[in-house]
């Protein structure tokens, strides 16, 4: 399971197909032709987001992260400050002191809707955030996701595991120059070049085979499966698409931030640097298939 520390308040907004899929028409003809390339994030911007993800205030935010992953792992923290599992508080939280965040940001991206829609030379991910990788003293990873708020970038999710800086490095090594991106909707992640798709984790493999497919057949995969997510369509006039009705804002308590869903980047950016520090013991699961 991946532990993510998210903006509660947000939590109708999801990372469903229907999320994705916002302000789209009907989906087109199959990719016929080499997608335009997503948009980078300049040097200037990885930089900035690296200044985010190491300033104290987002270390400390870290360290409380790893912190409480680090309790709930063993079992969970009793009044007496000894873990169920038998590691005491002190323990725990030495174990999380002093992370450090290791290597630059790396720019995160998720199927486009544009290109699951068939819409001609669109690329087939779009930029989401950019992630770096937080280490702690005993060896375990998060991931922090930046995005540009105005003119300045803020860490605005913390999520367990190395996912997104590691796999950037698999698909680099698998297929030299193409795009990495996420399928969200089946946390699958991909490496694209030319009229190649090729799977980077089991999820992927599952949707797309061993040794991949055509961006056409991709293409064609997608549409079929989120085509009836677009607007227009039965469960978007239910309310449903674009993460479900609205609802009101739920309180930031670890009793409540159980729901499996991911917060997807377009949410993340609407949310502060400290509305996410403020929530640092507050805890969302979600199923890691690696």
């Amino acid at each position: 399971m991946r532990t993510v520390t998210r903006h509660l308040a947000q939590a109708a907004v999801t990372g469903t197909a229907a999320a994705l899929l916002l302000g789209l028409g009907a989906p087109g003809a199959a990719a016929d032709s080499d997608p335009a390339a997503p948009v980078a994030p300049s040097a200037a911007s990885r930089s900035a987001a690296h200044e985010a993800a190491t300033a104290p205030e987002a270390l400390g935010t870290v360290s409380r992260f790893f912190a409480r992953e680090g309790a709930v792992s063993e079992g969970g923290v009793s009044e007496g400050g000894v873990s169920e599992g038998g590691a005491s508080e002190d323990a725990v939280s030495k174990a999380a002191a002093a992370p450090r965040v290791q290597g630059g940001a790396v720019p995160v991206y998720h199927l486009s809707p544009e290109f699951v829609a068939g819409e001609k030379g669109a690329p087939i991910a779009r930029l989401e955030f950019l992630a770096s990788e937080a280490v702690a003293s005993d060896g375990r990873k998060a991931s922090l996701w930046t995005v540009e708020r105005g003119d300045r970038w803020e860490v605005v999710n913390i999520a367990s595991g190395d996912d997104e800086t590691r796999y950037a490095r698999v698909g680099a090594d698998k297929l030299p120059g193409g795009t990495v991106f996420r399928e969200p909707q089946i946390d699958a992640w991909y490496v694209q070049r030319g009229q190649r798709v090729l799977p980077l984790d089991k999820d992927a493999v599952r949707a797309i085979g061993t040794r991949g497919t055509t961006l056409a057949a991709y293409q064609k995969r997608v549409a079929k499966a989120y085509g009836d997510k677009l607007p227009g369509s039965g469960y978007a006039k239910s309310g449903k698409a674009g993460g479900y009705a609205p609802q009101p804002p739920a309180p930031a308590t670890a009793a409540n931030a159980t729901d499996p869903a991911v917060t997807v980047a377009t949410t993340a950016a609407g949310l502060g640097a400290a509305a996410v520090l403020a929530l640092a013991t507050a805890r969302a699961l979600r199923a890691r298939r690696n």
